[in-house]
Formats: C-alpha cells, sequence, structure tokens
C-alpha cells in the first residue's frame, strides 16, 4: 500500500484530535487539511517500517503550532465571560445531563494548558503509547509523563470544580 494510500486511513484520528484540540469544527478541518497537504507534499521524507500515524501527528503538532504562534502575535484578546447574562437563561432539561458532561469535559480540555492538553488528548483519546507521543511532540518520554500526569491531575480538578479557575455551569 502506498503512503498516500495509508494517509486516507488516518484521516478520522486526525480530525477527532483537531477538534478536541481547537473546539472549533471549521478550523480543525483547516488544520487537518493543512496536515494532509504537508504530508502529501513531503512523502519522500517519511521512513517507511516507522509508524505513519506519530509522523502525521508530528506534522499536525507542528503545523497548530506554527498557526497558533502568527494568530497570537496579531490576535485581539476579547473578554467571553459575559456577567449581563443571568445564569437561569443557560438551564436547559435534566435529560440531557449528558451532553452537559461532555460540554464541561470540553470546557475543562479547553483550560488545560497546551502542552498538557496535546499529550491528555494523543494519550486518552487517540491511545497513543507514551513513546509515540514524545516522538509525535518532539520532546522526551519523561516529559510526556510529567505532563500527562499534571493535566489528568488539573482536568479532575476542574471537572470536581475544586481548581481555583474552575467556572464550570452549574445547572440546578
Amino acid at each position: 500500500m502506498d503512503v498516500r494510500d495509508e494517509l486516507m486511513e488516518h484521516v478520522p484520528r486526525l480530525r477527532r484530535y483537531a477538534r478536541a484540540l481547537i473546539n472549533n469544527r471549521d478550523l480543525a478541518d483547516d488544520l487537518v487539511q493543512d496536515t494532509l497537504e504537508r504530508a502529501l507534499g513531503r512523502t519522500e521524507l517519511f521512513q517507511p517500517g516507522t509508524d505513519l500515524r506519530a509522523w502525521l501527528f508530528t506534522i499536525m503538532h507542528n503545523v497548530f503550532a506554527n498557526q497558533a504562534r502568527k494568530a497570537s502575535a496579531r490576535a485581539v484578546h476579547v473578554e467571553v465571560d459575559d456577567e449581563s447574562i443571568h445564569e437561569s437563561e443557560l438551564a436547559v432539561p435534566s435529560e440531557q445531563t449528558r451532553s452537559l458532561e461532555m460540554r464541561d469535559l470540553d470546557y475543562a480540555l479547553q483550560r488545560l494548558p497546551l502542552d498538557q492538553r496535546e499529550v491528555v488528548l494523543l494519550v486518552g483519546l487517540e491511545e497513543m503509547s507514551y513513546a509515540d507521543v514524545a516522538l509525535a511532540l518532539e520532546i522526551p518520554l519523561g516529559t510526556v509523563m510529567s505532563r500527562l500526569s499534571r493535566g489528568r491531575e488539573r482536568l479532575r480538578a476542574l471537572m470536581a470544580g475544586t481548581q481555583p479557575s474552575a467556572k464550570l455551569k452549574v445547572v440546578r
């Protein structure tokens, strides 16, 4: 099987990771497209016999980091918490509890520092080995374990509402 054919098998995983990383469907799809474009343009750099998935996630990580650097250099920061909206306007019927739990998890994931969020998502969502994550993010294995530990701990605190900066919405 050609590398180009194998790339297509990894698109769903790339999309899932990108959407969890960015939390914006359109921007995530753009990230996947940019990743595939870069990978297709550099197939000669892929070493047969190595993990194509790790190579693709390395490319995605680098593309995302480059885009984030460029965006932060020109971004206008706007306050997103609007205190003028009363909490009762956010209430939803109780049958949507599962949806709220997913929203809270996504909210908590977005509150993790990027370096921790990347590792938590690659290990937890993509089920990559620590070694593959280290390879994909180009960081030492010990750093992967440390970021994962700190990320999981902070995620648990955010979900439990014990993190000082946790502002998860409570439905009554």
